[in-house]
């Protein structure tokens, strides 16, 4: 029977038949899905995020649903409302399509701060409440959504506090020339997500998890890690730097890739292999520096040249 990490390896074969040429960021997305984490992607249209998505869910045999975001769409649009049932003389909830296992949010930062926030109780604790009435959420329950580049027409920039529940911040860009000439050759003829097979149970998938909740992580890495987060918010080009939850997503998924790595404990390699997916989305970077053309990313290349390497890695 295979092994968990056998399992992860395969979905990623998997997912690799529904979209070509994307194998880095296919693994951060089953990184952060097996940290039971929600993932951003932020992408021009037209490069598969939906149909990376529909494979996946497809792929670990998870109820899917889309919510297509527009600025006239309604919290009420997403997590439902109550109805007056006339012939029992009562309120019955209509359930939204926020009640699914793998749920798409396509381009949401086209819909409203306030319907935006609908979603911040989902995302952190796998419950909604409507009229003050609390309904817990399907499990496992993942929000992937997807947003244009901040600087199209018609956006609204997500809040700090709602980049902050997503895990990670993935781009999945044009693919390479000869893997966009073999999907033209698939694509005419068929839907590509189609080809994802069932390779798990949704139970597999939490078993999964649980098994990579028991990773060691040593004292000197979660201090490594903490370091991390502080030289984010004392540097001196970040206005805004990552929260403990930033810190606590970087530990985590480093957890999954040791799991997937066939080890039962984390690395530094682990934290510095997820950690521009990880950190990058939740920096603001100060206003002082827009015109120096410094990005995220080269801040936390010099971050990670800065905060020094733990030698006792305390492993078991």
């Amino acid at each position: 029977m295979p092994s968990g990490p056998e399992k992860l390896h395969h979905l990623s074969l998997n997912l690799s038949r529904v979209i070509y040429g994307k194998e880095e960021a296919v693994a951060h997305l089953i990184t952060g899905l097996s940290a039971a984490g929600h993932i951003l992607f932020e992408d021009v249209p037209g490069v598969g995020k939906t149909t990376l998505v529909k494979g996946l869910a497809r792929s670990i045999g998870c109820d899917f649903r889309r919510i297509q975001c527009t600025p006239d769409l309604l919290p009420t649009d997403i997590t439902g409302v109550a109805i007056y049932n006339e012939k029992w003389g009562r309120w019955d909830f209509q359930k939204g399509p926020l009640f699914t296992q793998v749920l798409l949010v396509d381009e949401i930062n086209r819909t409203t701060p306030k319907t935006q926030s609908a979603l911040l109780e989902a995302m952190e604790e796998r419950q909604v409440t409507v009229d003050g009435t609390t309904y817990t959420l399907p499990d496992p329950f993942f929000v992937l959504a997807t947003q244009n580049p901040q600087d199209y027409e018609g956006t609204f920039p997500l809040p700090e506090s709602q980049l902050d529940r997503f895990m990670m911040k993935l781009s999945l860009g044009y693919p390479p020339r000869e893997e966009e000439v073999r999907l033209l050759n698939r694509g005419i003829r068929e839907k590509t997500w189609e080809h994802a097979e069932q390779v798990m149970q949704p139970g597999e998938f939490l078993a999964i998890q649980k098994e990579i909740e028991q990773v060691h992580v040593s004292g000197s890495l979660l201090e490594y890690a903490t370091d991390l987060s502080a030289a984010t918010r004392s540097h001196e080009k970040i206005e805004l730097g990552v929260s403990p939850r930033g810190t606590l997503h970087l530990i985590k998924c480093a957890m999954v890739r040791a799991y997937l790595s066939n080890r039962d404990y984390v690395l530094p390699d682990d934290i510095q292999l997820v950690l521009y997916p990880v950190y990058e989305h939740r920096l603001v970077m100060d206003r002082g520096t827009f015109w120096e053309e410094t990005d995220a990313k080269a801040v936390l290349q010099d971050i990670l040249a800065r905060v020094s390497v733990p030698g006792n890695t305390g492993r078991r």
